[in-house]
C-alpha cells in the first residue's frame, strides 16, 4: 500500500467521510505547497498538546493552566438540576447555540449497537450512572436523553433508560426524551436551532 492509499484510509476514519471524498482530501494535500502541509501538522500537534477532556461531562476542552473542568461544568450557574446525555461534542456544540438550555451535559461516547453484547465496553455507561449519582446531590430533578431520532438512538434510548431506571426510581429523577420537531432520521449534530428549541420544549 503506497501512501496515497494509506493517506486516503486515514481520511476515511473521519465521521461521514467515504472512499471519494477521502481521495480528494488527499489529492487536495497533494495539491498545496509545503508550507500548507507544515502549518496543518503544527496545528493538529498543538491540538493535542492545547486539549483536555473533562473530567465531570467527558468534554474536549482547550485547557487553561490545569483545568480538569471544562467552563460547562466549572461554572457556578450552570443549572445542576438538569443532566442532557449526548452522543458526542458536536451535539453539545448545536445544542448549546440553541440558548434554550442551561444545565449540564453528559457526553456517552458513542451510540449503542443495536447487535452488541459489551455495550459498556463501548459507552460511557459506569461513567453516566456515577454522574448522575454526584448531581443527585446537587439538585438533579431530570436527565434528557437526547440522541439522534435513528434505529440506533431510539435503541440508545431504551438502553439507557434501563440502566438507569434504579437509580432515577429511587432518587425520584425525571427521564425525558427529545420531542416532536426532530424528524425521523434526524441527526442531532445538523439540526437547526430552531427544531432543537422545539424538540426541547416538547420532550416527554
Amino acid at each position: 500500500m503506497d501512501t496515497i492509499e494509506k493517506l486516503t484510509e486515514v481520511f476515511k476514519e473521519f465521521p461521514g467521510i467515504g472512499e471519494r471524498q477521502a481521495k480528494r482530501f488527499v489529492y487536495f494535500l497533494m495539491s498545496k505547497n509545503s508550507a500548507y502541509t507544515e502549518n496543518l501538522l503544527l496545528l493538529v500537534k498543538d491540538l493535542k498538546k492545547e486539549i483536555s477532556q473533562c473530567k465531570e461531562c467527558f468534554r474536549f476542552f482547550i485547557r487553561k493552566d490545569n483545568e480538569k473542568l471544562c467552563d460547562i461544568c466549572a461554572n457556578p450557574h450552570t443549572d445542576n438540576t438538569t443532566l442532557m446525555v449526548i452522543e458526542k461534542d458536536s451535539d453539545l456544540e448545536s445544542v448549546r447555540k440553541s440558548r434554550l438550555y442551561h444545565g449540564k451535559y453528559f457526553i456517552l461516547g458513542g451510540l449503542v449497537p443495536i447487535v452488541e453484547k459489551n455495550t459498556k465496553n463501548m459507552v460511557r455507561v459506569n461513567e453516566l450512572v456515577n454522574q448522575v449519582k454526584n448531581q443527585a446531590k446537587l439538585g438533579l430533578k431530570e436527565i434528557i436523553l437526547a440522541f439522534s431520532l435513528n434505529p440506533q438512538g431510539e435503541h440508545t434510548d431504551f438502553y439507557i433508560r434501563n440502566e438507569l431506571k434504579n437509580i432515577t426510581e429511587s432518587l425520584d429523577i425525571k427521564i425525558s426524551s427529545l420531542g416532536r420537531g426532530l424528524s425521523t432520521g434526524t441527526e442531532l449534530e445538523y439540526s437547526d436551532n430552531d427544531t432543537i428549541k422545539n424538540a426541547l420544549k416538547n420532550r416527554q
